[in-house]
């Protein structure tokens, strides 16, 4: 019997080394994060224990006499951010911003760490990746220098603990969290195991000094939070920070929030002085013309709750090689191919199949939502007509592959966003609810109402002009 019951004691278990499951045999794929491939044995299978009742810290009170005004968020001094987090930091609040390399993480933070510190809130830096001196350089160039900002670079858990005790900061900035490691804990910084300890114990800090936490994290070659997925569950707010290196966009998408909600987006623009929000962030994804030009459509798209105006260009040329190029940039190539077949099909326009087709949008935005189908079938049709579409003229709508126009989500907010920047002409698709006074507004219900807009001389000559080049 007692040589049974030490078979059971050693009888290995399994965890998965990216949300921590356990199980008493080994799975291809974890149940809890869907993972495939991390499982793996770590010991002797977990003894079966029972916890007695104790003592309450806190007596349970009714839900009508808890005090809110300890969840008051604080300002964080940018506005885009606040807007992004429902209106700033919440004391004892621990946030996860995650975003890839060189997007401008960094520099958002010690900008956000010089506006929050005052006379009653300290602010504490650490930064695990770079020197004091390094950080010191940047901040003189974004001007983000503050006597109530502190500095440390380090990177073992328990000195920063220590500089807690020595600053008592309001707010904490950790980057990265990857990057510190517990020397009580086996295994390199980064690990399951040592993010899971300096995570908790930098939670635990926060609640119990009521000081707002900012962690920095990394993301993997998929754009994923690197690291286990208990780092998401353990914290209260996840930011996602995007933008393209070669842009001056980036934006801040709410990825969960327990203090508020996730369709917001905060727009940023990084230039050499640092990094500045955009209150209104359109500007960006235009170019101001005397006349129109062939190829470019004009659509509003929603990010989170906010409209932005984009503009869609498209390009036809005739092709040197059998198989003609499609080359996309901000638009998915899956859907521009979609909106072709659709204008040959069922808007009659063959003068696309045998050409070069490139489409782009301007100022680095992506345009993923369908609603941007209606303005890249415009475009597309404008360049392969050579025609330009009507000025001040704005298109949304999805389009199906029986060439209908679909509703979409936000037409109003949409409508007021294109009204408010000028715009007096919008193809929309029918049924669009209340429109702006003064917009003249042209409801579509397939391809060949949109189409309409353009000259019927320019679009009747387009096959005859493709006919003779031919």
């Amino acid at each position: 019997m007692a040589a049974r019951t030490k078979s059971a004691k050693d009888r290995p278990s399994y965890r998965c080394t990216e949300c921590g499951w356990t199980t008493a045999k080994w799975l291809g794929r974890c149940p809890e994060c869907q993972a495939w491939g991390t499982v793996e044995e770590f010991g002797g299978a977990p003894a079966v224990r029972t916890t007695a009742a104790g003592r309450v810290s806190t007596a349970a009170l009714p839900i009508g006499q808890v005090d809110s005004r300890q969840a008051t968020a604080r300002s964080t001094g940018v506005g885009e951010l606040d807007r992004v987090l429902g209106g700033g930091l919440v004391p004892g609040a621990v946030v996860l911003l995650a975003g890839e390399p060189g997007v401008g993480k960094s520099t958002l933070l010690l900008d956000v760490a010089a506006k929050a510190a005052s006379d009653d809130h300290r602010t504490l830096y650490v930064t695990a990746e770079e020197s004091a001196s390094q950080v010191r350089l940047r901040a003189d160039r974004i001007r983000a220098i503050n006597d109530h900002l502190y500095l440390a670079a380090e990177t073992d858990l328990s000195a920063v603990l220590g500089h807690l005790d020595a600053v008592k900061p309001s707010l904490l900035i950790l980057d990265s969290v990857q990057t510190v490691a517990s020397p009580e804990i086996d295994g390199a910084p980064g690990g399951m195991a040592q993010v899971r300890e300096v995570a908790g114990a930098l939670i635990r800090a926060s609640k119990e000094r009521g000081m707002s936490t900012l962690l920095v994290g990394h993301v993997t070659k998929d754009g994923a939070i690197a690291g286990p997925r208990l780092l998401e569950h353990l914290v209260d707010v996840v930011l996602s920070f995007e933008g393209d290196r070669h842009a001056r966009l980036r934006l801040v998408r709410g990825v969960k929030n327990r203090y508020g909600a996730t369709d917001e987006v905060g727009c940023f623009e990084l230039h050499d002085e640092g990094i500045t929000g955009l209150a209104d962030p359109s500007g960006l994804f235009l170019t101001r013309r005397d006349e129109p030009v062939p190829g470019t459509c004009l659509t509003v798209t929603l990010e989170g709750k906010r409209p932005l105006v984009a503009e869609v260009q498209a390009l036809t040329v005739d092709s040197q090689i059998p198989s003609p190029r499609r080359t996309t940039s901000g638009l998915e190539t899956s859907r521009v191919s979609m909106m072709l077949a659709v204008l040959e099909q069922r808007g009659r326009i063959s003068s696309l199949g045998k050409r070069d087709i490139y489409s782009a949008t301007v100022g680095g935005v992506k345009l993923s939502e369908p609603a941007a189908d209606l303005a890249v079938a415009l475009a597309l049709a404008s360049a392969a007509s050579d025609t330009p579409l009507p000025k001040n003229l704005v298109a949304i709508g999805e389009v199906g592959l029986a060439g209908e126009v679909r509703r979409v989500t936000g037409v109003q907010r949409r409508l007021a966003e294109a009204y408010r920047l000028g715009f007096t002409h919008a193809l929309v698709p029918t049924d669009p609810g209340k429109v702006p006074a003064g917009m003249k507004v042209t409801e579509v219900a397939n391809m060949g109402d949109a189409l309409r807009v353009l000259p019927r001389r320019s679009r009747a000559q387009a096959p005859q002009e493709e006919n003779a080049r031919r």
